[in-house]
């Protein structure tokens, strides 16, 4: 905004001090109301820009809950069929020495190379590290502990827990003010490592479980062709008759309890990203705000305008100047006030 006063008008201002700052009230005036202008746009660019970082991590979050619902659907699954299957009969735990044992039975028509592969396989599985392991894990029924990482900072874990007892936006705005975007975010990079470490720590697990499970599972075939006495034999032992049920109960109860662990570590992962998006969302309400009362300044500089270009022209240039530059002074402070507290 250009402001030019006529030369007729210079040439009728009395030379002074005061009629020098009356000449230049319009010029500053336009100069505050375009600053003002910047400002109002600069604060709805940066809400904007909050909102639709809010928009991608609600996606984020979402993206997480849905890895929260599915393990805890899958979780109740497994242990559903657990207690459907002591509803039906007595279970027992897992016993280690019956899959060795289980290997050494083998009915006479069964074939003796298919049951000496069979046996070694199992055998290897069963010496095997991982394969101790998630034996000695099934029959306790655990899973592999990982680190407990750093706590939570106490600002996150108090914005965190006043989120989930939907505390009001004011308090929720107060402690979020606390918790700066780098804290969270190293909050968030803590809570994906323990999902990590988690993964890195039952993948050799549980893919030991399914090795088990798969020989197992082509032993019970085995054994359901072959025909005779020797095979009523075999399904008479008790422990080669419990093995698999024993094994199948240990399994989903351990998959139930894995699948809870990791959906508790995708829900911190989830309420981490929520906080985010509050933090956003209320950043972007604040630079809505700023946005708002940095128009009404330059309104108010627009006016002052408006005032002192008529002054020029007027014979009482007192009166009106000094509304003009009222008004200015009052835009000035205002921005002031805007961009330091609100």
């Amino acid at each position: 905004m250009k402001v030019t006063v006529p030369q007729e008008l210079k040439a009728d201002m009395p030379q002074t001090v005061f009629g020098k700052i009356l000449s230049a009230t319009p010029v500053v005036m336009a100069v505050v109301a375009t600053m003002l202008a910047g400002l109002a746009s600069s604060e709805m660019t940066k809400a904007q820009y909050d909102r639709s970082l809010g928009a991608q991590q609600q996606s984020k979050a979402g993206d997480q809950w849905s890895f929260f619902q599915a393990k805890r659907l899958r979780g109740a699954v497994q242990q559903n069929s657990v207690d459907l299957l002591e509803s039906l009969t007595a279970l027992r735990p897992l016993d280690p020495a019956a899959l060795r044992t289980a290997a050494e039975q083998w009915p006479a028509a069964v074939s003796p190379t298919e049951a000496a592969k069979l046996k070694a396989e199992l055998a290897a599985v069963a010496e095997s590290a991982a394969g101790q392991q998630a034996l000695t894990l099934l029959r306790e029924g655990k899973v592999p502990g990982t680190t407990e990482g750093a706590p939570l900072d106490a600002r996150v874990k108090a914005a965190l827990d006043a989120m989930e007892n939907l505390k009001p936006d004011a308090e929720m705005a107060s402690l979020l003010a606390q918790v700066d975007n780098k804290l969270i975010e190293d909050s968030l990079g803590a809570a994906r490592d323990r999902t990590q470490e988690f993964d890195l720590a039952t993948k050799p697990v549980n893919q030991a479980i399914d090795q088990i499970d798969s020989l197992l599972a082509r032993r019970t075939a085995l054994l359901q062709q072959t025909q005779g006495q020797a095979a009523a034999d075999v399904g008479a032992s008790p422990a080669a008759a419990s093995l698999s049920r024993d094994f199948t109960v240990a399994r989903l109860r351990y998959a139930a309890l894995r699948y809870e662990v990791e959906a508790r570590l995708n829900q911190v992962i989830a309420n981490l990203y929520e906080l985010q998006v509050r933090k956003s969302n209320i950043s972007a309400e604040r630079h809505h705000a700023r946005s708002q009362r940095f128009f009404f300044g330059m309104l108010a500089a627009q006016f002052g305008v408006i005032i002192s270009t008529f002054a020029l022209a007027a014979r009482n240039r007192n009166l009106l100047w000094s509304l003009a530059a009222g008004a200015g002074l009052l835009a000035v402070a205002f921005a002031v006030y805007v961009y330091l507290y609100v």
